[in-house]
Parts: structure tokens; sequence; C-alpha cells
């Protein structure tokens, strides 16, 4: 697309929020270019292959799924999904063992209510009362037209009708952990259903949000994998003209009084610029690219409360099994305690990916399970030494095979180890702080983070990334590469339809 502006943007990042961000800007009519510090495309929305098998790393459901929806309209316009795009067969959210009995969250809340009902029926009152509330969860839509800075009072009228009912939802699950939820139900399987999915500390109401993306169609998977959905949109962004430097990490940001005037990197080239969207990890950008006393107060304040506001990574290992294991999609299940550093781990999932064949080869498919880690578990990797690192990595594998052989005994001896990965790697890889693959986690009492998008002091920087607006994730991302283009319109007077 021609340059119609005659000014440049330059996106520090390729992946989702990055790969948007570009082509948002190509379609404003600005000459684009972005510049990834690995190898491929999408950042933290990739796969990789061991031994002949795809690993999936990011979608366990997409948010943005359904048509009609102003984030589908963005997924679509960057070339992530199409009106074409093939879905996977998923009936469920997830499944939770414990005792001999299972406990499903279907996507039909009826199925769901019934059954959790015949498993407990002493809690019916309150599973009736999650089903309802759920079902007002479906309202919670993410507003990708505009960032909520720009939105006006029509805007917002338009929005409170439209989720008329998350008050009651807000009001009910809004200032309780999931920890505490889990304590209103007097089955012991439902306690564990109900905490099992996400970390302890996240608000209940995140966790009733998250099941009613799934039941209501907005948040089912793309076949084809996470880095398949992130080289769609690559495809999209050069086709448009942009173009896209891999191996390029940034070294810093170099700012003349209020105007960031260009960009150096690693091998000693630079790039100047009109814009600048840094769409890395705010640590890296507030304690690499430029000085951090640029980092907003809410930031700086949030990397200071590690308990308000606590991080979410894991611990992930793979393996391929005989794709006649009929396991469904992601079941949790008891396991003898598992030691991780100073934290003990009695709950465990394995997802397991036959639904699409880009997981499956020679009649075996991936499964993946992940414990989760948090800022405690991120020190405890980074204070190994390397030898030590390898060694802990190794031994915590074979605890964990031995805790899916003992949950399901038909697997022994005939998985295959693909790969494990850690908080580090997330580091490593994509300079995440403290390994997060998520923003901070939204705990009861703590303020979301919301970054307004520019910074105090600078002219033309513009921010993008999951990090600019707790819990983050992939629909953050995707609509903060839009809403930063939409902020330089905005400043130059221009219209911010794109």
């Amino acid at each position: 697309m021609a340059n119609e502006s005659g000014k440049k943007v330059v996106i520090l990042g390729g992946g989702i929020s990055g790969l948007a961000a570009g082509v948002y800007a190509l379609l404003a009519g600005y000459e684009a270019e972005i510049y990834e510090k690995n190898a491929i495309p999408g950042g933290e929305c990739i796969g990789w292959n061991r031994k002949g098998y795809h690993i999936d790393n990011c979608i366990h459901w997409l948010t943005g799924t359904k048509k009609g929806t102003s984030l589908y309209d963005v997924w679509k316009k960057v070339g992530a999904l199409s009106d074409d795009t093939e879905y996977a067969k998923i009936d469920s959210f997830f499944s939770s063992e414990y005792e001999g009995k299972t406990a499903t969250l279907w996507n039909d809340l009826e199925k769901t209510q019934r059954e959790l009902i015949e498993i407990s029926p002493e809690d019916k009152d309150e599973i009736e009362k999650f089903i309802k509330h759920v079902e007002y969860s479906k309202q919670c839509l993410f507003p990708a037209e505009k960032p909520m800075d720009m939105m006006g009072v029509m805007d917002y009228i338009k929005m409170s009708v439209s989720m008329k009912d998350m008050p009651k939802v807000m009001k009910e699950y809004g200032k309780i952990s999931l920890e505490e939820y889990g304590k209103r139900f007097k089955s012991p399987l439902l306690q564990r259903l109900m905490t099992d999915y996400l970390p302890k500390e996240y608000t209940a109401y995140s966790f009733l949000v998250s099941y009613a993306t799934m039941a209501d169609g907005n948040g089912m998977i793309p076949m084809g994998a996470s880095l398949q959905l992130s080289l769609r949109m690559e495809k999209k962004f050069k086709e448009l003209g942009g173009k896209i430097f891999y191996n390029k990490p940034a070294n810093a940001i170099n700012l003349d009084g209020k105007v960031a005037n260009s960009v150096s990197f690693a091998d000693g080239s630079s790039v100047s610029a009109d814009y600048i969207i840094p769409t890395v990890d705010t640590h890296v950008l507030f304690n690499k690219l430029i000085p951090s006393s640029y980092m907003p107060k809410e930031l700086a304040d949030a990397y200071k409360d590690e308990n308000a506001y606590p991080t979410t990574s894991g611990f992930q290992v793979a393996y391929a099994v005989d794709v006649n294991f009929d396991l469904g999609e992601t079941t949790f299940a008891e396991i003898e305690p598992l030691k991780i550093g100073e934290r003990v781990f009695n709950r465990m999932y394995v997802k397991a990916y036959g639904y699409d064949d880009v997981f499956v080869k020679d009649g075996k498919m991936v499964i993946q399970t992940c414990i989760s880690q948090t800022d405690v578990d991120y020190k405890f990797w980074k204070n190994l030494s390397k030898e030590e690192y390898d060694r802990v990595k190794q031994e915590l594998t074979d605890e964990v095979t031995k805790r899916i052989e003992a949950s399901y005994p038909e697997l022994a001896g005939e998985m295959e180890l693909l790969d494990t990965w850690t908080p580090l790697t997330y580091e490593r890889y994509c300079g995440a702080y403290h390994g997060g693959y998520m923003s901070f986690v939204t705990t009861p009492g703590a303020k979301q983070i919301r970054l307004k998008g520019k910074l105090d002091g600078i002219d033309n920087i513009y921010l993008a990334g999951q990090w600019t607006n707790s819990p983050g994730g992939l629909p953050v991302a995707v609509a903060s590469g839009k809403f930063a283009i939409q902020r330089i319109l905005k400043e130059e007077k221009r219209s911010i339809k794109i």
C-alpha cells in the first residue's frame, strides 16, 4: 500500500500486537516496518517441532471468533481469521476428576447444570447461580472498536446497554478469588472444578467470563495451530507492503528531547522513524530501551507488589501418545504431591491435541501438561546454575511422567517425551517478565492495569502489547496494535476509523 502520509512507523516486536499495528499502520497510509528479535513472527503465539511433531504454545481458546463482534472484525482485518476459517470440534471447556468421578464444563450450559446437579444435589442452588451468571457473562465482550480513552458518552451508553447484566456478575464474583469461590461448594469435586483452570489468585469473575466465552461460541480454536495464525497475519502485513526484519533485537530507543528519533539494534545498525510503537514486554521497554523514569506510575506500582499483581507462567511437558488414548480435550486430575522449588502441587492437567491433524503423526498425537508457575517459582528457576537447571528440569519431567502414568495406566511405557520448557524459556525467547505468558493476574482488590498508550514526556512513542492492559492475552494484544495506530491518527487530527 502506498505511503500516503509520507511518514514511517517503526514497530518493535513481531508478535500479535506488532503484526496488528503493522497491518493497521499500512491501512492508515503509513509506511511500516517491524523489527523482531527472533527468526519467526508471533511472539508467544507460536509453536515448534520436535521429533516430527508440532507443539502448540498458545491458543487454548481464541476470544473473538464469533462473527458480529468488534474483536472478530479486528482478527479478520489483520488476516488471522476469515469467514471460512475452520475451528476445532470441541464441545467442552475442560473436565476435572476426583476420587473416580468426573465433572465437565460443557459448552452447552443446560447440560452442564444438569450433570453438576446430578453429581452434587446439595450444591443445586450454587450450581444454578453459577450457570445463570455464566449466561450473563456472555455479554462481556472485549471492546475493540476504539480505545476506551477515546470513547464518548454514546459509546459508554451503548456498552452499558449491551452489558446490562454484567454488574450482577461483578457484584457476586468481582471481589473474591477463585480459591474463596471454590469453598462455596460442598462437593470436593466441584470445589476442584471451580479452581482447576485458572490460578487460584484470579478473581472469580474472570473464570466465569472465560467459560462464557467458550459457551457462547466466541472462544473457539482455529484449526492449524497458533503459529499458523501468526503466519497468516505476517502474510497480510507483507501483502499490504510492509517490511519485517528478523533476528533484529533492539538495544535502545534514542531520544532527542521529547522526540524518539531512532532505534538502535544489537547488530550496530539503526533506523529512524516518525512514530515508534514498542510492543515488547514493558519490563524490557523501561529497563533497557528507554529510561525507567518514563514508566507510568500504575505499572511501576504493579511491579513492586507481587502479591497483588502476580504473573502466570508454567512448567510444561509435551509427549506423543497413541491416538486411541481417549482423554477428551483437557482433563485435570489429582496427583501425588509434586514439589517445585518452595511450592507443592497436587493437581495437574493433560490436554490432548488429537482434534487437529497438525498434531498427529504416524498414529500418534501430542499431549501436553502445564503446572502453573508464578513469581516465586520463576525465582526458583532463575537462581539455579545451568547444571542445576538441566538436572532439576529432567528430574521434574520424570516425576510428571510418573504421575501421568499413574492417572492413566494405559499410557505406562507408551509416552514418547517431546519437550520440556519452563518460565525461563519465555524469558529467553520473548523477554517475558518473570516468564509470564500473560500480563499481571487480575486479583481481588488490585486495580486493573490499563495504560493510556502514550508516554508522558515523549511525543511519538505509542505503546502496544498485552502488558498495556491486564490480564493481557491475545485479545488485548491484537486490539492494542490497532489502538496504537488510532492514537496516532487522533494526534494528526485524522479519522480513527480504519
